[in-house]
């Protein structure tokens, strides 16, 4: 029997841009829920939760990836009957640790996304934005921070209206702005609340304060009132008669329309200063759905293909998802995972149907905060973490033995800048590369690979901050010293236009020979399609068990381009003739000879150097806009539009821009604006190279 309601779950992730006050928001929720005793400020570098303190202190930090906390909705006894557990996965804010939001969104049910009440919607909070869009996660919005210089609920407002949905709804107002903000209006119930005691914990209610308050609160209750019956034809139905809706009504239209992402609800505070992240959680229970409320999970026979079903549900077979591996310095590798459906015991086999290996599972944890609860048994809804499974990288599926399922997988950006890496000592060369794989094992988006040529290791990664704090981990987590090369941006090759080519291999040298010969037709992909490879051989020319070996030596030829040996990308070859040797035919012969195919036909099919493009937010202030955008025009940037940032007399500049210009952009844009100017960059999409730097690069000067 389940330990806990399934319906009373919520497993939600904070996301934010950086800087918007995510982990002060998620200390926050810690002290609410009873978790912490004491709130540990960012600024003062305690957060439980924080990211970099992860970095420099290690230890209690890296267990928080997931937190289990237990919350009862404002104004209602502390019981057993109203009580919520609150499943919350830390993701962080910056850009270059993309792979953690995403694997965080994939196994979440809702998410709550802040925003910084001054600068509204930021860059990252719309790439954050469309992966929950991706993933159809339901959102609830926190604009905090409305206490600083410059901050203005309804700017926010406007802004998440026009960059990231329409159907965003004001759940509450706030009392004055800046230095003058003192409590909220929530609108449903039109009920004022300021926030007292020494954290804020006493919720206090209070008649709304001025006259000018109440009118603006009015308005915007008959405004969101509108908004939600427009999701339900009856109570629309009653609404255009005049009837008034109970609230209690209009809190459950709301609730469905928030689960299908039809809405989404928007709360305001300032988390730094205690105020409103109550309500936050309490938007949390009303409005985010539990696992059951989700659709069942799909996933596919790893043996027949065909797709399956798992329901949320404990008596369903067992089925979960490991979305991240960490390695913790007291219990060793840590794997995080979400169960769909089923029960895990401890003790038990599971299966990972990704790899068909077994793995016993030895001890189950639930992390609270920086302290962990053994646990017995996790049921279908639930986020745990194990220790010491051997065989399982995140993404991967852990089923029951005799029920496998593979449940879909992560997919994560392929990285766009590498550096060379070598040891500084003898001692340092065995335990880099076991610091290395294991860190490869924790992060997806991190890539090792060995120059074939010169026997170099090279390190591939999202950014130069991603591979920073890389070798800075290896540093001292893993106590490896190491010398960096430059970093290297990672361009791509594809092709053109449509090619045939021919791949013979034959050797007769006394004894049996060798024999492989192909017909391999290349053809161009769309953008970001990646690679496929096509079987279309007929009535035997080629037996069955030598393709395999071709599309294995199709995928190797990709790893070296005939531009510049980079790897190829989007396109899709197709095997339609060749002949094979009753007796020298081998699956060796069939692969090299494949591998000279793809060769031959690249250099017929027009081929093309790829560069990755960043999308670049500058921000800077009013009298620097000049030296800004004549800096980025001369980086081959393309500006896409520029905005004002008000009060503060600040431009925003928003431009495509290819990465190998953006080196070093840091320094450059704090000289050009007396150390004031900021940017943002993200990796947006790779396109074709002009000419004259595909050939600066062909000729290895760039």
């Amino acid at each position: 029997m389940a330990d806990y309601p399934i319906e009373k779950i919520r497993n939600i992730g904070i996301v934010a841009h950086i800087d918007a006050g995510k982990t002060t928001t998620t200390e926050r929720v810690l002290f609410y829920t009873g978790l912490s005793h004491k709130i540990g400020e960012v600024h003062e570098g305690e957060a439980i939760m924080d990211w970099m303190e992860q970095e420099r202190e290690r230890g209690i930090t890296i267990t928080s990836a997931a937190v289990t906390a237990y919350w009862h909705k404002v104004g209602l006894p502390k019981t057993k009957e109203n009580e919520y557990r609150i499943n919350i996965i830390d993701t962080p804010g910056h850009i270059d640790f993309t792979a953690e939001v995403k694997r965080s969104l994939r196994v979440l049910d809702g998410a709550v996304v802040v925003f910084d009440g001054v600068a509204g919607v930021e860059p990252q909070s719309e790439t954050n934005w469309r992966y929950a869009d991706d993933y159809k996660v339901p959102r609830v919005c926190f604009i905090n921070k409305l206490d600083r210089l410059g901050a203005s609920f309804e700017k926010s407002f406007r802004s998440i209206l026009e960059r990231l949905t329409p159907n965003a709804v004001r759940m509450q107002l706030p009392d004055g702005e800046e230095d003058k903000f003192q409590g909220v209006v929530n609108l449903l119930e039109m009920k004022y609340f300021t926030f007292e005691g020494e954290y804020g914990e006493r919720m206090v209610e209070a008649p709304i304060p001025s006259e000018d308050l109440k009118k603006r609160a009015e308005v915007a209750r008959a405004e969101l009132v509108e908004k939600i019956v427009e999701q339900d034809d009856g109570a629309m139905a009653e609404f255009l008669d005049g009837k008034e809706i109970p609230t209690e009504r209009l809190m459950a239209i709301l609730r469905k329309a928030t689960i299908e992402n039809k809405l989404v609800p928007v709360y305001c505070g300032s988390a730094l200063h205690n105020q409103g992240v109550q309500f936050v959680l309490d938007g949390v229970v009303d409005f985010l759905p539990s696992p059951v409320d989700k659709e069942a999970v799909k996933g596919i026979d790893p043996k027949t293909g065909e797709e399956l079903m798992r329901e949320p549900d404990e008596n369903a077979p067992f089925a979960a998802l490991a979305f991240k591996v960490a390695t913790d310095p007291y219990v060793g590798q840590l794997t995080y995972f979400r169960v769909y459906s089923g029960v895990l015991a401890a003790g038990s086999y599971v299966l990972n149907s990704v790899n068909g290996q077994q793995e016993r599972i030895g001890r189950i944890l639930r992390m609270r905060a920086n302290d962990r609860e053994e646990i017995k048994e996790v049921y279908a809804g639930g986020i745990a973490a194990t220790v010491g499974l051997k065989a399982t990288k995140t993404g991967d599926t852990l089923c029951a033995v005799n029920n496998p399922i593979i449940l879909e997988k992560i997919i994560f950006p392929e990285p766009v800048i590498s550096l060379r890496i070598e040891p500084k000592t003898k001692a340092d060369q065995e335990k880099m590369s076991l610091a290395l794989r294991k860190l490869s094992d924790e992060d997806p988006t991190f890539k090792i690979k060995t120059d074939e040529e010169t026997a170099e290791t090279i390190i591939s990664g999202m950014g130069e901050l991603h591979l920073d704090i890389i070798v800075e981990r290896m540093k001292r987590e893993f106590g490896v010293g190491a010398n960096v090369g430059r970093p290297q941006v990672a361009y791509k090759e594809t092709i053109k236009a449509t090619a045939e080519a021919e791949g013979k291999y034959i050797k007769q040298s006394g004894g049996r020979g060798q024999y492989g010969h192909v017909w391999l037709r290349l053809e161009p992909q769309e953008r970001g399609k990646g690679f496929e490879f096509v079987n279309a051989i007929r009535s035997g020319v080629i037996p069955q068990e030598f393709i395999p070996a071709v599309e294995k030596g199709v995928h190797e030829a990709l790893d070296k381009g005939v531009v510049a040996g980079f790897p190829m990308v989007d396109m899709k070859a197709t095997l339609y003739d060749g002949t094979y040797h009753e007796v020298d035919s081998s699956e060796i012969a069939f692969k090299i000879a494949a591998a000279m195919a793809m060769h031959e036909g690249a250099k017929r099919a027009k081929p093309i150097l790829l560069e990755p493009i960043m999308k670049v937010e500058v921000i800077v202030p009013e009298r620097f806009l000049g030296e800004a955008t004549g800096d980025l025009n001369s980086r081959r940037g393309q500006i896409e539009k520029m905005s004002d940032r008000s009060p503060l007399n600040l431009k925003v500049i928003d431009a495509k821009v290819p990465l190998s210009e953006m080196f070093g952009y840091a320094t450059t844009i704090r000289s050009l604006t007396e150390g004031r100017g900021t940017f943002n960059m993200e990796f947006d999409h790779y396109e074709e190279a002009p000419q004259s730097i595909a050939q600066l690069i062909i000729e290895g000067k760039k």
